[in-house]
């Protein structure tokens, strides 16, 4: 990066610390447009912060999904909140996250209370148009990331083996094998580059002190919360260790957290299963992280608290354990990305998601989104509009989402 690109990023956002405003406006857009599920939202991430405004270098965005992968959890929104922290500290982290969450958590709220009006938009044309959008999006993360973090044969070959590990078993522990086999590979066989030269210090406001209390609290409240509940028999406290115990234990995020909700809502009596399948449905309609049905299922639970202060309740509780492990592992990555061996390591980590992306980019989203030739004219659209003529991608999705409407009408 020249000393005039370091200076001033393409959108007039200067490089270096930022303030927590700043996050909260750049998320909230990200809030309102990031439809297409976590790995598309890895895409629109990247589109912002390494492309447009050069908050992170491609290599340091790559480590941070790196690291989240390993986390449990809801990927995207982690490393949405690793980047405001790394951004404007504390208040950067909250606010990424109360920008990226808040509009799709308000949505599902709203929709609890007027679940009875509002019709299941699961088959809805424009939302079919979101999904096609995806593609597109996910696509040009795909070509992107294969330039900078797969450009020569070894680690190419490294990708495709992820991903057809992945395609093979699709599964969140095929994903942490694909990481591991790539992790493997690149500290066996990539070559060692000098450590001071390979990664831009990554601007860490948080000490390792702050990390090992994190960790600590993370711990105390996945073993305590359960024996709260248990002990004092109170809905308040079986609410929270419910949500906090899905939270923390479920590795790939997005979907895979779905089994364990039902779970933890169903059976109990807290609703019915229609509730929550209409409230599935309607997840898939509104953008930023799937997590955010946990304020859906906060709203509709009984007995109280629900409604409003209900989902606020449980949409804290699924995203703290995400607060406390970027807080509580950032520090000490930070260290461990800068050694020689540990940047080959990463290196072969970096090719391994590449190959992640690459499987996730036919399954689920080519093969949710696309049905026909007419989808894939869309989809082709939607990328020539981001990648040859730099259209951002909120508008890509505003335009996705009226062609799927107009497509549902032939």
């Amino acid at each position: 990066m020249t000393l005039r690109d370091d200076a001033k990023a393409d959108d007039g956002t200067r490089s270096g610390p930022g303030t927590a405003a700043e996050v909260l406006l750049v998320f909230l857009r990200l809030g309102l447009t990031s439809f297409g599920g976590p790995i598309a939202h890895l895409g629109y991430f990247r589109a912002a912060f390494v492309e447009r405004r050069r908050w992170l270098d491609d290599r340091a965005y790559a480590d941070l999904v790196a690291l989240c992968q390993f986390l449990p959890g809801p990927a995207s929104s982690q490393v949405g909140i690793a980047v405001g922290l790394l951004r404007a500290g504390f208040p950067g982290a909250l606010a990424a996250w109360i920008g990226f969450t808040m509009p799709s958590a308000i949505a599902l709220v709203a929709f609890a209370y007027g679940i009875r009006a509002l019709g299941d938009p699961s088959g809805a044309g424009w939302l079919h148009g979101l999904k096609i959008a995806a593609v597109a999006v996910v696509a040009q993360a795909v070509l992107g990331m294969l330039r900078s973090l797969a450009p020569d044969r070894e680690r190419a070959t490294l990708a495709v083996i992820a991903a057809t590990i992945v395609l093979a078993v699709p599964s969140a522990f095929s994903q942490i094998v694909a990481i591991v086999i790539g992790g493997l590979a690149g500290l066996l066989l990539l070559p060692r580059g000098d450590a001071a030269s390979d990664h831009a210090p990554l601007p860490l406001t948080i000490g390792r002190t702050t990390g090992v209390i994190a960790l600590i609290l993370f711990f105390v409240l996945l073993a305590g919360l359960p024996v709260l509940a248990s002990t004092t028999g109170a809905h308040l406290a079986a609410l929270v260790e419910a949500f906090y115990r899905a939270g923390s234990l479920v590795f790939g995020g997005g979907h895979v957290v779905l089994p364990l909700l039902q779970a933890a809502v169903v059976p109990p009596g807290w609703m019915s299963n229609d509730a929550f399948l209409a409230g599935y449905g309607a997840a898939q309609a509104v953008p930023g992280p799937l997590f955010t049905f946990a304020a859906y299922l906060g709203a509709v639970a009984g007995p109280a608290p629900n409604g409003w202060l209900g989902g606020a309740i449980a949409l804290a509780a699924i995203f703290l354990p995400s607060f406390l492990l970027v807080i509580g592992v950032l520090p000490f990555w930070e260290a461990l990305r800068r050694r020689a061996s540990a940047q080959a390591t990463l290196r072969g980590v970096n090719a391994a998601v590449v190959g992640i992306l690459l499987a996730a980019l036919y399954d689920p989203v080519w093969t949710a989104a696309i049905h026909g030739g007419l989808d894939v004219a869309l989809a082709a659209a939607a990328f020539l509009l981001l990648v040859a003529w730099k259209t951002p991608p909120w508008l890509v999705v505003l335009l996705s989402a009226g062609a799927g409407a107009l497509l549902a009408l032939v």
